[in-house]
């Protein structure tokens, strides 16, 4: 059956109309992490940096190295801990910054490379998966951005987990088990069961070790910027690496 090479660096046969492209988003589609997503939330719903905002992120980053150890033994717990600091937000209001949120940290920090990956299989018939650790409200807009740019008529699915909302307010709880290491895999799984995809025949993008589970669901796995770790094991399997970068212009 005829193959070739997709602009990520993926081999994918030709479209039976059963093949998807999984895509973690943060550190593979784009330059960002829930960490820089969450500090421009708290901005907005601050009205700006005033001082009391500064005063906040000071004591906020402090709390960031506790998180960057968590994510070294494991990006479920630190997901777990990251989230409770959404606990008491006004639902609404963060939902609101969530929009303002794809403008001035996604976009700008969208691979170049990304939208011709995603525009290709996008040509090819597949369908288009986000499956991320992130919250469904910060990167359901993302994925509109993707449909629309790159033509995708059949839409994009998002594969993530979302806050608990307890009168009005978010608890710091997930509605499920984070999506990262082995639950990003089942998650995707129950996904291609449910819709009908072949894993076989399908693609994965991921960037860091905690995509591998996921990456290893399917026929065809690409690296994307792949560190020390990750490229060892893309080498193993016999995967794609790739280098994305993003836009001199990222206004």
């Amino acid at each position: 059956m005829p193959r070739r090479e997709v602009p990520g660096g993926a081999i994918a046969a030709d479209a039976t109309g059963r093949e998807a492209a999984f895509f973690d988003v943060d550190g593979t589609l784009v330059a960002t992490h829930i960490v820089h997503q969450f500090v421009h939330v708290r901005r907005w719903l601050a009205g700006g940096g005033d001082w009391r905002f500064r005063l906040w992120l000071a004591f906020f980053y402090a709390r960031c190295l506790r998180y960057a150890y968590l994510d070294r033994v494991s990006r479920t717990r630190m997901n777990i801990a990251f989230y409770r600091n959404y606990a008491g937000l006004d639902a609404k209001r963060v939902r609101e910054a969530a929009r303002d949120c794809l403008e001035r940290v996604l976009r700008p920090n969208l691979y170049r490379e990304a939208l011709a990956c995603v525009t290709d299989h996008v040509r090819r018939g597949h369908r288009i998966v986000l499956v991320t650790g992130s919250i469904d409200f910060l990167i359901e807009p993302l994925a509109g951005h993707l449909r629309e740019v790159c033509g995708c008529k059949a839409g994009i699915d998002v594969v993530a987990r979302t806050l608990v909302v307890r009168d009005g307010r978010f608890t710091g709880e997930l509605d499920g088990a984070p999506l990262g290491e082995s639950e990003k895999a089942r998650e995707l799984a129950a996904y291609a069961e449910r819709v009908g995809i072949d894993l076989a025949r399908s693609c994965a993008y991921g960037d860091s070790v905690a995509d591998v589970p996921m990456m290893g669901c399917v026929g065809h796995a690409t690296a994307v910027n792949p560190r020390r770790a990750l490229r060892a094991i893309a080498h193993r399997r016999g995967w794609s690496c790739v280098t994305w970068s993003l836009p001199r212009n990222r206004g």
